[in-house]
């Protein structure tokens, strides 16, 4: 049976996510995953996109980046889509990789959605989030 995953990516900070895209691609490639990539104005959207099409996919993959501001809108929008993603994965019994980066500024965003283009490695990079989603969703379907 093939897997089939859903990448749900947020285009708010695009060249971030698509870094994050592009490891998490590189992980499900190297494992020959089904996947498909789904688009989002924000992270905000990630969770709707993601229950619409629970009965769809065997995992999910949510890429995106929230920056700090001035207000609390940081707060309110990276916990929301935080608990919704988790109560979405607990209660279908489906894994979601959890790759919307939360940080201070563009330089921690950068560092956390890094590229390696060195073949060599087994992984694309140190620290891209969206790898590590990736390979979080693989491990827990083959488990």
């Amino acid at each position: 049976m093939s897997l089939k995953i859903l990448i749900v990516a947020s285009e708010y900070y695009k060249d971030i996510t698509n870094n994050l895209v592009v490891g998490a691609i590189h992980v499900l490639e190297n494992s020959k995953t089904n996947y498909k990539i789904e688009k989002t104005n924000g992270s905000f959207e990630i969770p709707f996109i993601i229950n619409k099409n629970l009965k769809l996919y065997d995992g999910f993959i949510a890429l995106g980046c929230i920056i700090r501001g001035e207000t609390y809108h940081f707060e309110l929008i990276s916990n929301e889509v935080t608990r919704k993603i988790m109560d979405l994965s607990i209660n279908s019994n489906k894994p979601i990789g959890f790759g919307i980066i939360t940080c201070e500024n563009i330089e921690q965003a950068k560092a956390r959605s890094s590229l390696d283009q060195n073949p060599k490695n087994k992984f694309l990079t140190k620290s891209n989030k969206g790898e590590e989603a990736a390979l979080a969703v693989v491990n827990l379907l083959n488990h």
